[in-house]
């Protein structure tokens, strides 16, 4: 079988956090390791295509272990380094691996971050706004020229506290990423499908809904579709699975440059195998391992996990 993917691909610019993380799970622990949401999007959709990095650091900040993402082709000339001290999160997981508890949060520099994307980088053809302030989404988006895609995700917080600011930006993007918790909380509808024909009437025609273990789904208009979430027997951090989840996908989309409903449904499963695969150790360790040849295994893999015959018989 040939790979999931040809030998074309897009840029994509992704705008997100750079953080130093501290994770305790049921299985173990780690301090200080990479982090963010910019991180794990780049170091996913960097097996597909070239990935342009826009954020923050503080001067604190370790840049050698950025090297496997710049020797993965990962422009890191938008990853800008102030005085101060870097975004940290301190978290930890219980049994349920769904939701994490935040026992620290120091934003340090990221508080000041006001995204400035370099000339080089304006041009991209694929945009995700990963999840940061929508006041913050907004303004790329008054510097990028005519992207072929862009995408956003967001947060409980940002719900809260920026709504009117969220739903502006919905106008001005195609497509949302965002777990159930969060469809909910935004529309107030406790029907998913009625969540996503909410948001999909205020702009975007493709809405896709994380459920964690439980897989996602994509609605557009005229369809929905629903990936199953790969049935791993360890999952050691849950951190940034939502956001390599989203760097396959869209770094898939940019690699064959077709959006149809079809190739986007293949998407969607690309980026549930990137996700499965972030979670099976801590950081973006799993992520920077793997070939294209893992993925394109697990790819079939998770076509045998759906596939059944549709002669019903007697």
């Amino acid at each position: 079988m040939t790979s999931i993917v040809g030998s074309a691909a897009s840029q994509v610019l992704v705008v997100g956090s750079v953080a130093l993380d501290s994770v305790e799970t049921p299985f173990g622990k780690a301090d200080e390791v990479l982090g963010g949401s910019g991180n794990y999007f780049a170091s996913s959709a960097s097996h597909f295509t070239p990935v342009q990095l826009v954020g923050v650091v503080g001067d604190d900040y370790p840049l050698e272990k950025l090297a496997p993402l710049a020797a993965r082709g990962v422009d890191l000339s938008g990853v800008e380094k102030a005085e101060g001290t870097s975004f940290r999160w301190r978290g930890r997981y219980r049994h349920d691996l769904n939701s994490a508890e935040t026992l620290e949060t120091h934003l340090g520099v990221f508080s000041h971050f006001r995204p400035k994307i370099p000339e080089q980088f304006r041009r991209a053809p694929f945009v995700f706004l990963a999840n940061i302030d929508p006041r913050l989404q907004l303004q790329v988006l008054e510097q990028v020229e005519k992207p072929q895609l862009v995408a956003c995700d967001t947060m409980n917080f940002w719900i809260e506290s920026r709504r009117p600011e969220l739903v502006e930006l919905l106008g001005h993007v195609d497509l949302i990423t965002l777990n159930d918790a969060e469809a909910r909380q935004l529309t107030e509808h406790t029907n998913l499908v009625q969540a996503a024909r909410w948001i999909m009437d205020k702009g975007p025609k493709h809405v896709l809904i994380k459920k964690g273990e439980h897989g996602a789904f994509m609605f557009t208009p005229d369809s929905i579709f629903f990936a199953p979430a790969y049935p791993l027997e360890s999952v050691f951090d849950p951190t940034g699975a939502g956001d390599s989840f989203a760097g396959g996908f869209i770094g898939y989309l940019a690699a064959t440059g077709d959006l149809s409903d079809r190739n986007m449904r293949r998407a969607v499963v690309v980026g549930s195998a990137m996700g499965s695969f972030a979670v099976e150790k801590f950081s973006n360790t799993r992520l920077l391992e793997i070939t294209r040849d893992d993925i394109d295994a697990r790819v079939r893999e998770f076509r045998q996990l759906v596939a059944f015959d549709t002669e019903l018989g007697a």
